[in-house]
């Protein structure tokens, strides 16, 4: 049996006197596809800012990649332990070429430090070279490579998300996180996601966690599933199971969990 690799449990969290996600805990297997799903406001994103600390739990709640205890860390210590993560609204450096952007996520992994850069030394300009190499070899993989000196903003709606995830790539990270990755793509693009979110788990041995609405997605492609409405969960499961719960079909479809 698969091993844990991501635990979060009695997630929860308060904004004022809202409290946007209320004892929420779930297991992400290691080599996983695992996706959250509800209905708009169901606190999906934010159990993703919680598990990146961009936000911190409630005293109580526990975050785990591993033996490495997330909870109190900062964002960029998250990021160092090996999670990443792409967001709901694309966020690419409008000013930056394509390479640039992924060479961003490089600075927890440059082999020369501050003094070294000042300096321009030999070292320096040899980790530049090494780093922007591997960038080189990411973008390939996505087939971007033939774009790394165009601005970001001039890439497809499409090439713009697998720009995303390559700079996420770069940080190797052990899981990936992937917030509404269908968003605004057509059936065919929809398609094509679901194929790439696998290969990408295969290719780079990484545990995959979605946010996703587009159901087409997340039937395809998703081994389990955990679903939130009003911060809350209310199912969880395998596609099939959580496709006949009574509760899923009431909070996406209004039906009456007594209902036949």
């Amino acid at each position: 049996m698969q091993d844990v690799l991501l635990s979060a449990k009695k997630l929860q969290v308060r904004f004022g006197g809202v409290l946007a996600v209320n004892d929420v805990s779930f297991d992400v297997r290691r080599g996983e596809v695992f996706t959250l799903i509800g209905p708009n406001g169901a606190g999906k994103t934010t159990v993703f800012n919680l598990i990146t600390g961009v936000y911190r739990p409630d005293p109580g709640g526990s975050i785990q990649l591993g033996t490495t205890e997330l909870t109190r860390l900062p964002a960029s210590r998250v990021a160092a332990a090996g999670v990443a993560r792409t967001f709901q609204n694309i966020r690419l450096f409008a000013r930056l070429t394509v390479l640039e952007n992924v060479l961003v996520a490089c600075e927890n992994s440059r082999g020369t430090g501050l003094g070294a850069a000042l300096l321009r030394t030999g070292a320096f300009f040899e980790d530049e070279a090494k780093l922007a190499e591997r960038a080189m070899k990411l973008l390939a993989v996505f087939k971007l490579d033939g774009m790394a000196d165009q601005p970001s903003t001039s890439l497809s709606y499409g090439n713009q998300r697998r720009l995303e995830i390559a700079r996420a790539m770069m940080l190797n990270p052990k899981v990936v996180l992937l917030d509404e990755p269908a968003a605004g793509m057509n059936y065919g693009e929809a398609e094509g996601l679901k194929e790439q979110i696998r290969w990408l788990r295969d290719e780079f041995a990484v545990t995959v966690v979605l946010v996703e609405h587009n159901m087409q997605v997340v039937m395809g492609v998703c081994e389990q599933i955990h679903v939130l409405d009003h911060g809350e969960t209310i199912a969880e499961g395998t596609p099939e199971q959580v496709r006949r719960d009574p509760k899923v079909l009431a909070a996406y479809l209004g039906e009456d969990e007594g209902a036949a």
